[in-house]
């Protein structure tokens, strides 16, 4: 099984070469590693091109994260798509767990798994006061864990470019409309990093995107129910 990994990154200098590394710990090796730089100002280029040709890297003018995500998949070759944020981290066997879950159900579209939340290393003891951790390990319904037939996500479409943090909790809603065939793994595949930055994802105007990205399905729901 082929596998292409999707790493878009916007100034993510910082943490970049772990994310790459812990790709490249996996127990089975990805196809390709294809980093999708979404306009960064930073040294993210020097920290990407200085793996060599364990990556892809691809430069565009700043966009947002969803199409970055697009961007990758339009440029993959592997039979299966994977994803990881520029500030996460994966467990080394990752794909090897979601590998043997697709062999036992080839009827399988995508496979997910849990998340471990963890304070960035750095952070000082009065930021990581401030920054909960709700739940050590909790079901990752994210764009980190998921591993998904490329044939399958393509059914589904890209990811929308109009929003600024729900693209994957739209994309995912979408995919379930469509009745793709998921699977939660019950093991950890993914560190997610909570860091300063992080924290935006609870400001007021985020939580009223989410709403808006829930809307939205909402109201396709009830217009698939109408015209059934």
């Amino acid at each position: 099984m082929s596998i292409t990994i999707i790493l878009p990154i916007y100034n993510g200098e910082k943490y970049l070469s772990e994310a790459i590394e812990s790709i490249l710990s996996q127990t089975h090796h990805p196809q390709e590693i294809i980093i999708i730089d979404d306009g960064s100002t930073d040294n993210t280029a020097s920290v990407a091109k200085s793996f060599g040709r364990a990556v892809r890297y691809h430069y565009q003018p700043n966009q947002g994260a969803g199409a970055a995500r697009n961007n990758g998949v339009q440029l993959a070759q592997g039979e299966f798509l994977a994803f990881l944020d520029a500030d996460d981290l994966w467990v080394e066997d990752k794909l090897v767990h979601q590998i043997q879950a697709f062999e036992n159900d080839p009827k399988l579209d995508m496979v997910f798994g849990h998340v471990r939340q963890f304070h960035s290393p750095e952070l000082p003891d009065e930021v990581k006061q401030q920054i909960k951790i709700p739940a050590e390990v909790v079901p990752g319904q994210h764009v980190g864990t998921m591993l998904i037939k490329r044939e399958s996500f393509q059914k589904v479409g890209p990811f929308r470019t109009d929003w600024e943090i729900g693209e994957f909790i739209d994309w995912y809603a979408r995919a379930e409309e469509m009745g793709l065939k998921s699977l939660m793994l019950s093991e950890v595949v993914m560190k997610r990093r909570l860091h300063k930055a992080s924290q935006g994802t609870y400001k007021r105007e985020h939580q009223k995107e989410y709403v808006r990205v829930l809307k939205a399905a909402l109201d396709r729901r009830r217009k698939m129910n109408k015209s059934g």
